[in-house]
Order: structure tokens, then sequence, then C-alpha cells
């Protein structure tokens, strides 16, 4: 009996180690992986003393007491050895192959939905998506890899300033609606910024803006997927009379050191009195539709930036 421990107890072994090759593969089965490395370690130092037992003709009693001070430990220590399960431990249904030898919460597929919508949420999303995996924003702009964020528009946003007075629109339609904010809109393909922006003021408001200078960027994040990378303006001296659109309604602000933040987006506050100081911004921002989540604002130097 001894020799055929001695022969053929390795592939025992080996067969641990393909099982834990193929718990790698399986989402959340860290401590099912841990286990078979114990059990591996208890199985090796069994096949040890058989071999040594054979090989030098040791009595089989101490093969015994080595066999049950093994089991004693993996008895003691089960909660490591031994986490695996034939039946969801919540509703008693039979496991599959994948969910005996992974998934640490020994849950049927059914019940780990349950337990965890978000999670269900996402994969069926990325079913839907074709197997891409869906978006998730970070609560933190810090954990957002701004490095390779890709903006899905690239848009522009102008504030004409006349003495004290600053040009404003209310937002008719479109992102935005019902909330006060600066003249703005996409960059067109092949468009420059500049441009765009002269090009939109005109068709929010009517007016054609003299001098223009950039005062910083502005890279927002939301939730449902949609990031714009905006352009900030400044703008000095018009010509033409204030013409309503679709879109929006301009109107004169009388005081551009007090605008109406309380009617204006959330991150305007943060951003909006440095540029009307005369400084330049660069800022980030992750929103949930209209709430914003997080944000970091830094003030670069005081001054217009080179076009």
């Amino acid at each position: 009996m001894l020799q055929l421990i001695d022969k053929y107890f390795s592939w025992v072994v080996i067969t641990l180690l393909l099982i834990g090759l193929n718990q790698r593969k399986i989402q959340d089965s860290k401590r099912k992986q841990s286990s078979l490395v114990w059990l591996c370690i208890l199985m090796c130092i069994f096949q040890i003393v058989v071999s040594l037992s054979v090989h030098n003709t040791w009595p089989g009693f101490i093969v015994a007491i080595v066999a049950a001070v093994l089991v004693a430990i993996g008895f003691v220590f089960r909660s490591h050895v031994w986490p695996f399960r034939l039946h969801c431990v919540c509703c008693g249904k039979k496991l599959d192959w994948e969910h005996i030898v992974g998934h640490d919460d020994n849950l049927c597929q059914e019940c780990w939905d349950k337990r965890h919508p978000e999670e269900a949420k996402a994969r069926e999303e990325a079913k839907r998506l074709g197997g891409k995996k869906p978006f998730v924003m970070p609560t933190h702009v810090e954990d957002m890899d701004w490095d390779n964020w890709e903006p899905t528009d690239i848009c522009v946003i102008t504030y004409l300033i006349d003495g004290d007075k600053v040009l404003l629109i209310d937002k008719k339609r479109g992102l935005g609606t019902g909330y006060v904010n600066a003249p703005g809109g996409h960059v067109e393909a092949a468009e420059l910024a500049d441009d765009a922006a002269r090009r939109e003021f005109k068709e929010e408001t009517g007016l054609t803006i003299g001098t223009l200078s950039r005062r910083g960027e502005l890279f927002f994040q939301f939730k449902d997927g949609m990031a714009e990378h905006a352009y900030v303006y400044v703008a000095s001296g018009y010509e033409g009379k204030l013409a309503e659109c679709e879109e929006t309604r301009p109107f004169w602000w009388e005081d551009k050191h007090h605008l109406p933040f309380d009617r204006m987006w959330a991150d305007d506050t943060l951003w909006v009195p440095a540029v009307m100081a005369g400084k330049r911004i660069k800022g980030y921002f992750l929103f949930d539709g209209k709430e914003m989540v997080d944000s970091k604002v830094e003030i670069i130097e005081d001054g217009p930036e080179e076009n």
C-alpha cells in the first residue's frame, strides 16, 4: 500500500496544482487558491514521510502518526485548508464546478447577484456592450487616469466682459438646461478652438466679439461616460445687437464679481472668480448628472494664456 502511495501520490499534488491554475482565471478566488497551497504542502509532507518509510523500511505506524498529525492540522486550520462547498451556503442549490473550486463566498450566481446588485448590473451592461468593460467613474479626481483620458467632446466657453458687466446666457435646451452659463459650444472637426469660440458666441448671442484671450482648460468626466475638454476664453469689445436663439437667451449681468452662482453649474464657483480676476486656471471635475462628485482647480498664473 505504501509503495502505491509513494508511486502515484505525486499525481494528486499535480492535479491540485492544475486546479490552482484554473482558479487564477476565476474572480474572487484568492482564499481557495491559498487553500490549495496548504493542501499541497500537507500532502507533500505526507509523501516525503511515505517515501522515507518505503526506502528506509520504517515501521508503518510512523506513517500513521504523521498522517494523523497532518489531518489534525488540517482540522484545526480547516477554514484555511478546506473552504470548498458543494452547495450554495445561502439557498442550498448545487454549485457548478467553477463555483466549487472558485468564488470564495460559495454562493450560486443568483444569490451572488442579489448580494451584489451593482456588480451584477455592470456584468449585464458588459454583456450588452458585447463584452466591453463598462466605464466606472472613480469617486476622487486623483483616481482618474487623466494622462490616458480621452474626451468625447471638445468645447469652448467665452465670457465677454464690458467694464464690470459680463454677458451670460440662460440655457433653454441641451446640456445644462435651466442653468445660467457663458456662451459656448462644441468645437467642430478641423476647427480651431479660437474660431469655435467666435462662431458659437455669434450663434448664441448675435454679437461679434473683438479681442479674445484664452484663460485655461477644464476637464469634465461624467458618470454616464460623457467626457468634455473645455477651453475657457475672455473677450473684450463687440459689435452687433443681442439676439435670442432657440438654445439660449443672452443677458448682461451687472457685476462680474458677484455672479448668480446659485443658478450655475457647481464647478463655476471654484474657477470663474479666478478668471474674472484675470487669472488662468486648469480644472478637473467629476459629475454624476448635474451633481459634482469631486473637483480639483489649479490657479496657473496671472494674465491670459498665449494663443
